[in-house]
């Protein structure tokens, strides 16, 4: 993975400003974070792919699924419940936006950090 700063101010403008928010370079990209827990982040693929991620959680599939645009993050082979790829190339703001609503109503529904 490597980072996209053009995805990371994509997702960082989406997101608005708010001291409840924070970021940090990891997994070769650019992670968000809302008190503490991850929202997600935005990323390019080893094979160039331009992609966010989101960590909506394993409550959400059925409601990720509707959204499209998406494939499992896995890790190695095994699949990570919860955790998405999005194309970069198919998120417009609409999507976007939505994505990171139910990214952040599961970070909210979690224990501060």
């Amino acid at each position: 993975m490597a980072h996209d700063s053009e995805l990371a101010e994509r997702m960082r403008a989406a997101l608005g400003s708010g001291k409840e928010y924070s970021e940090k370079l990891m997994m070769g990209g650019t992670c968000f974070f809302l008190n503490g827990n991850m929202i997600g982040g935005a990323d390019r693929s080893k094979e160039g792919d331009r992609r966010f991620m989101f960590r909506v959680g394993k409550d959400n599939a059925e409601r990720a699924a509707v959204l499209g645009a998406f494939v499992p993050l896995l890790l190695g082979d095994r699949v990570m419940p919860g955790f998405y790829f999005v194309d970069a190339e198919q998120c417009d703001a609409a999507l976007l936006g939505r994505w990171l609503d139910l990214a952040l109503e599961n970070a909210r529904s979690l224990p501060p950090k």
